[in-house]
């Protein structure tokens, strides 16, 4: 069963109520994460599930006053473009960041009318929260990015659970628990992606360049084929006769934009990995084609002892260190550049836009069938009423009360029940 813990610090006993404060967690479904569904893929009504949990803190019997328990996703996104740079005597550019609620909250307690609090020995509080997504034709919701922090945290977006606790006349409190989220709107083995996209070039109206891809989404250690033609223009025959190739190099490129809705969009273009080929040699009339593959870059996980270290709670662990994506203050996006060098001609660059997956073909090609059982799930669930079980609540006056905090009572005294 996935589980987050946080816990408030105790206050002084001049509050009208129990010094005792709340233990607050949260507990996803048994032997499953909080995370169901694939968010990006409406059919499968991307959601998070799990219970809040509130005991006594510190291990005490004592009840807890609750007021008011509310839960929320929330979004945090940073940029700080400068980040990886070191500049003298100046000081750079502050980082930037942005915190907005996902979807809606969802309140899961209120205490009784006419009363400040409810007093209570333990409570389970079941909820779910549906991650917004775009059916077709609806291009008002946006979907929300992955979670993600590039090198040197010069753009990062990650999620938390926010659990908002009010504890009768205390100040409210708030308690964060990270919650990775992933996308798989852009796996490579979905249809949209597996047909042939091509791109053209012409230079000095003499040669045309032109590149074609097979597929169009790929992730770590993908093979990328890329098909070149390079054919004359037969209406400029003589000046085409005296073209010679010299070589091609084609390059995978990482282009990050920051503020890209901003007044001062700011672009910076990565090489990721670069390939050239020499040809040295006249262009022929009939034109010249070849291949060049490329093995799309992947990062090792393990570190010298061949141990994965533990991950960042936040942040699931890929194999790439970006992927296609567009937050609210960045978007990463992904291009195959070939470049023709020649004589007698001036040099064409094509650059195909290309989607980056942070998981390989294999794995999308085990997930498909994950996401048709997700799909079959979703189809019986009501968004406006998903049918949640009900909230159990322990009260001190309730029978055998002190049994969810694994006490008993034996005389007048409280001894664990295992005794």
């Amino acid at each position: 069963m996935t589980e987050l813990r946080a816990s408030v610090g105790r206050v002084s006993n001049n509050n009208a109520q129990s010094p005792v404060t709340a233990f607050v967690r949260v507990s996803g479904p048994p032997n499953s994460n909080f995370l169901v569904g694939y968010p990006g893929i409406s059919a499968t009504l991307p959601r998070i599930e799990g219970k809040v949990e509130i005991r006594p803190n510190g291990g005490v019997s004592a009840p807890v006053g609750i007021s008011y328990v509310c839960i929320g996703l929330y979004r945090r996104e940073s940029i700080h473009p400068h980040a990886d740079k070191v500049i003298g005597n100046h000081l750079a550019a502050p980082r930037r960041d942005i915190r907005d609620l996902v979807g809606k909250e969802m309140r899961l307690f209120q205490c009784s009318p006419g009363k400040p609090f409810d007093s209570v020995l333990a409570m389970d509080l079941p909820f779910v929260l549906f991650i917004p997504f775009a059916r077709a034709g609806d291009d008002v919701v946006k979907v929300p990015p992955a979670s993600l922090q590039l090198p040197s945290r010069i753009a990062e977006t990650y999620y938390e659970l926010v659990v908002s606790v009010q504890e009768g006349h205390r100040e409210l409190k708030k308690h964060a628990f990270p919650v990775p989220l992933c996308r798989y709107d852009t796996l490579s083995t979905f249809g949209m992606y597996n047909r042939p996209e091509s791109q053209e070039r012409v230079s000095d109206h003499v040669v045309t360049l032109g590149t074609s891809l097979s597929r169009w989404s790929f992730g770590p250690n993908d093979p990328v084929e890329i098909f070149v033609r390079l054919t004359p223009n037969p209406d400029w025959m003589s000046k085409a006769r005296k073209v010679s190739i010299k070589q091609l190099v084609a390059t995978i490129e990482e282009q990050i934009t920051y503020n890209p809705e901003g007044d001062e969009p700011k672009t910076v273009v990565n090489k990721l990995i670069s390939k050239k080929e020499v040809i040295s040699q006249k262009l022929p009339e009939k034109g010249y084609m070849t291949t060049v593959n490329l093995r799309f870059p992947s990062r090792e996980l393990r570190d010298s002892d061949g141990f994965i270290p533990r991950g960042k709670p936040a942040f699931p662990l890929h194999r790439v260190a970006g992927f296609t994506t567009t937050a609210t203050l960045y978007k990463i996006e992904y291009f195959v550049s070939v470049k023709a060098h020649m004589s007698s001609c001036k040099d064409i660059q094509v650059r195909q836009r290309i989607i980056v997956s942070p998981f390989d073909h294999q794995t999308c090609m085990d997930e498909m069938d994950a996401i048709e059982m997700a799909a079959r799930d979703a189809y019986h669930i009501n968004i406006e009423n998903p049918m949640l079980p009900a909230a159990t609540i322990i009260r001190p006056n309730d029978p055998y009360a002190l049994h969810c905090l694994g006490l008993t009572m034996v005389g007048n005294k409280r001894k664990l029940l295992i005794d």
